[in-house]
Order: C-alpha cells, then structure tokens, then sequence
C-alpha cells in the first residue's frame, strides 16, 4: 500500500514523500519493511534525516477521568545525509524491527479496533515536518493466535480491545502501554464471571498470558477481580483448548483478596483498571461480539457496521494527532 503525503510546512516548492510499507499485515518482533520515496522540489534540498515513528492511540485513567492520546513506542531513523536535487527521485529502503510487545490490530484479517500508525519525519536543511499518520497493520504471533483461537472455540466472545496506560507489576513488560482484550465470558462461564480480559507481553523467548476475571457477587458476597498469568514459547504444540480451558478454571477458582494479588503484580495492573469495577467496558465500542465458533474469536468482529466504526475511528484519530503537529509546527 502507498502512503502519499505533502510536507507543506517545508514550503510550497519542497520536496514530497510516499511511503510504501511491504504489503501484509506486519507481525510483532518481525521486521517493517518497505522504503521512503522522495521527490525534490523546485530547488536542491539537503536531507539531514529521514525517521520513521510508531505510534499508538492509547487511554489514561486519572483522577480527572479518561483520556486518550497518541504515543510514540518506537523510532528509527532511516535515512539522511544527501543532498536531493530539484526534481529528483530518490527510494530510501528500510528494514526495522518491530517491538515484541506491538499491540496486534486484526485477527485473521478483522480488525479489533486497535490503532496504530507510522509516522515519518523528514529534516531538510534545517527545517522538520512529521508529516501525517498512516495505518499499520500487526497480526497475532502463532502462541497470540492459538489461546484466541482456543478462547473462541470454547466459546468465548469478543467485546472490544483498547491500549491502556501503565504498566503490569510482576511482569517482564517493556512498553509504557499494555493492549487489553475484552471477552464475553463462555455460557459455562457466565454464572460466574462478568468478563475475561486478556493481555499478551511477548519477548524473544515466549509469551506472558495475562487473564483477568471480573468475578460476579454472590447473595453474600461482593464480586471482585481475579488475575494469574502464564507462560507459553512462541512456537509450542499443545492442546490449546485444553490448556487455555485448564487456565480459566483457575482463574475463576482464583478465590484471593485484593491484598493478595501482589504476587501476580495485579497491583500495578489494577492502577490502570479503575472503569472496570464498576461495569464500565473501555475501548473502541465495538460492541459485544457473537459467541465466536469454529472460525475462533475473529468471529465476533465480523459485520459491515463494525468496520465502518473502526475506519470512522482510525481517520478521526490521524486528523486529529496532524491538527496537534501543525499547531505545534505553527
């Protein structure tokens, strides 16, 4: 896919860039590929650098309420240091790695409401333009797309997915950002739970499974969160639905105070948790998914109304995030 965009803070007269990213949904801890194409303008220009950022729109939870804003995760910088002469064109290639922890925006090919973009900077001769955001597509590693398959096959339905702000004690995270997956618990599950959230920390050697149960109240008691995490290689062979059935068993059966959570570092992760004690879902509002069937979780994300919602959201969020950059650039 192309990506065309002008640089018109650099003047009128300056020069232009596309950016083609490598067709195919990218994969966390994989390289991005592709190349920035420039196009001089109507004199001789010099490149300083050209960068490439990761950005995320991402929520906050503060005293004041909720908030969400666009943050960067990543940046490289690919290019730079020649001169580009009016009217010439130039491909700048780059290859670089994506974060192992890059939030995952589809699920065979329907989209979960997750932004993401890239960003390119380009520095000539002393002036600097970020230029506009564009859509970047992550898939699930194979360990990722096997616990949602099981989550689906069990009977588990989708609700939505969000990026929070914060961090998850106890756990070997990296970004300043944890992905949340909202599901519907399955019928055999119902009476007991409100919702399963599910966050996914992956690193070179393997991948850390957080669940968390919004655990429904009795006549007698109030209801209340459980969380455990787990860890699985990125490339295991076992029997998934029985392994990720095994693991929301215990969590539900997980009967410890608030108090003890520490253990599992639901302290930190329960910091950035506020809405969901009280019944309030985050996320993009895609609405509660059917219960997913033999095609896994992805089933409850189908529908025409759905994609527009997430493309409705994705254009507001990079119009937005350009007006800020040309205030700031103002």
């Amino acid at each position: 896919m192309v990506f065309k965009r002008l640089l018109g803070s650099l003047g009128v007269g300056g020069p232009t860039v596309d950016t083609v990213l490598a067709p195919g949904a990218a994969r966390p801890g994989a390289a991005l590929t592709g190349e920035v194409r420039l196009k001089g303008g109507t004199a001789d220009f010099d490149v300083e650098h050209i960068a490439l950022e990761l950005v995320a729109r991402v929520e906050a939870e503060h005293a004041e309420g909720e908030s969400e804003g666009a943050v960067v995760f990543d940046r490289f910088l690919v290019g730079g240091g020649f001169r580009l002469a009016e009217g010439e064109e130039r491909a700048v290639p780059f290859s670089v790695p994506l974060p192992w922890e890059t939030p995952v925006t589809e699920l065979y090919g329907q989209g979960l409401g997750i932004v993401l973009g890239v960003r390119t900077e380009l520095s000539v001769a002393g002036a600097r333009d970020k230029g506009d955001l564009d859509q970047l597509t992550v898939a699930p590693l194979p360990a990722q797309e096997a616990v949602l398959e099981a989550l689906g096959q069990l009977g588990f339905g989708f609700r939505s997915a969000d990026l929070e702000y914060g961090r998850i004690g106890g756990t070997g995270q990296q970004l300043p950002f944890y992905q949340e997956i909202e599901l519907v618990p399955a019928p055999q599950y119902a009476h007991q739970v409100n919702e399963i959230e599910l966050t996914f920390l992956a690193h070179p050697g393997g991948l850390e499974v957080v669940l968390e149960a919004d655990k429904r109240g009795g006549f007698f008691t109030e209801g209340h969160d459980a969380l455990t995490r787990f860890t699985v290689g990125h490339h295991d062979v076992r029997d998934w639905n029985a392994e990720v059935d095994g693991w929301i068993r215990e969590l539900i059966d997980h009967r410890a105070s608030y108090g003890s959570h520490a253990s599992y570092g639901h302290h930190g992760h329960e910091e950035h948790h506020g809405g969901h004690h009280d019944g309030h879902h985050s996320g993009p509002g895609i609405g509660t998914a059917v219960a997913a069937g033999a095609a896994g979780v992805a089933v409850g994300v189908v529908g025409g109304m759905v994609a527009a919602e997430v493309v409705d959201e994705v254009g507001d969020f990079f119009e937005g995030d350009d007006e800020g950059d040309e205030e700031d650039e103002g």
